[in-house]
């Protein structure tokens, strides 16, 4: 019997004259998240977008797993397809839905009559079919508030579609329809909760990494790749540049004081990722800074990093303590890798008593001493470039 995934997009609908392109960008990162599974056609009406298999071998549970990944759709269903025809809507939801209200108590049937041309209307659909279901399984009764098995039929244009109840989908809106970001990656719980968070605004990303060899091992690198893939179940592809770091934190170690270490080794990344941004196009930078949760993330702090950033600086987490990001980070399977105990570059040399309340014109003056352009350039030149799928 014939099976169709019914999209509904949300937030999509009310996009007014530019709905449409919306549309387009949802459909395109939907068909790259379902490619490997095997040929999927897509049509739009009425702020619904129909995923239809066009081979019986298709995993339909695995092709819905990943539909509720993809940013743009607020909810979904796995639906069978009728005729529209009522004798074949009762036959259709019998076997579509009869082993889920065998095993229940209580259900509802809810129609929405979308082809005005069908001779029942609503209130009738769902009266003789709820007939046609209690004669079947005479336990079951009627529930309208709160039951166990929701019967839904939507009569269309094309067809007739039967499903449950709406499965949530990522919300938000298309990846790639709000431009590009590049987001600081350090291997940590926060970024990558960061950049899911922009991701599900619409922004595509790449990721920029700091590594300090052999003060950090390969397999801290390994670690943000892995959860790179990980995002890419909800961010699409990108693309992961792995800068090398090592001569930086040296020459700031040996000639700057060492309070002072942590708020300029940040500076240099933000001028490294800037640099590393406009060359993808991308149009701001994202970090997973956190207000107050460690000596670099004050407002003071936050400030004299910013002063270099040559893009807008998108921290969705500023205001989340590390709870709420946890949650979050446990909800899109990032967490048991961020804690992996691999050092990041962000561990290494770190002062006994950094500044929490940094004065710009002191970290001016010590990274004076510092050959600045060059110690950039040499990182930029020796990056490494993964491409990041899922």
């Amino acid at each position: 019997m014939k099976e169709i995934i019914l999209i509904k997009t949300g937030e999509i609908a009310l996009k007014g004259l530019n709905k449409s392109s919306f549309e387009d960008v949802l459909v395109k990162n939907t068909k790259w998240r379902l490619h490997s599974l095997g040929r999927f056609s897509f049509s739009k009406a009425q702020s619904t977008i129909y995923c239809e298999p066009q081979s019986e071998e298709i995993d339909l549970d695995e092709a819905c797993r990943r539909v509720s990944h993809v940013f743009g759709i607020a909810a979904f269903s796995r639906a069978r397809v009728a005729a529209k025809d009522f004798a074949d809507i009762c036959d259709q939801t019998l076997d579509f839905l009869g082993e889920e209200l065998a095993l229940s108590s209580t259900f509802k049937v809810e129609a929405k009559r979308a082809d005005k041309s069908f001779p029942m209307k609503s209130p009738e659909i769902c009266r003789e079919l709820g007939a046609r279901i209690l004669a079947r399984y005479p336990h079951l009764r009627v529930d309208v508030e709160q039951p166990e098995v929701l019967v839904m039929v939507e009569i269309r244009e094309a067809a007739a579609y039967i499903h449950g109840r709406q499965q949530p989908g990522a919300g938000g809106i298309p990846v790639g329809t709000s431009g590009k970001a590049a987001i600081l990656i350090s291997g940590g719980i926060d970024s990558p909760v960061a950049g899911y968070m922009m991701a599900k605004r619409g922004l595509s990303l790449c990721g920029v990494h700091f590594a300090s060899p052999p003060y950090t091992s390969e397999r801290a690198k390994q670690k943000v790749i892995a959860l790179m893939e990980k995002m890419a179940e909800y961010c699409g592809r990108m693309q992961l540049f792995v800068v090398p770091f090592t001569q930086i934190q040296e020459a700031i170690r040996d000639k700057c004081p060492e309070e002072l270490f942590t708020i300029i080794m940040r500076r240099f990344m933000m001028r490294i990722a800037s640099q590393v941004a406009q060359r993808q196009d991308c149009g701001a930078l994202i970090t997973g800074e956190s207000v107050g949760q460690v000596a670099s993330q004050t407002v003071k702090a936050i400030a004299c990093t910013d002063a270099v950033a040559q893009l807008p600086v998108f921290r969705p987490v500023i205001g989340m303590d590390k709870r709420e990001i946890i949650v979050i980070a446990n909800q899109i399977d990032t967490f048991e890798t961020s804690i992996l105990p691999y050092e990041d570059c962000c561990t290494v040399f770190t002062p006994k008593h950094p500044r929490t309340r940094p004065r710009l014109d002191l970290v001016e003056a010590a990274e004076q001493t510092l050959e600045t352009d060059k110690l950039i350039a040499e990182a930029i030149a020796g990056m490494e470039l993964v491409e990041i799928k899922r």
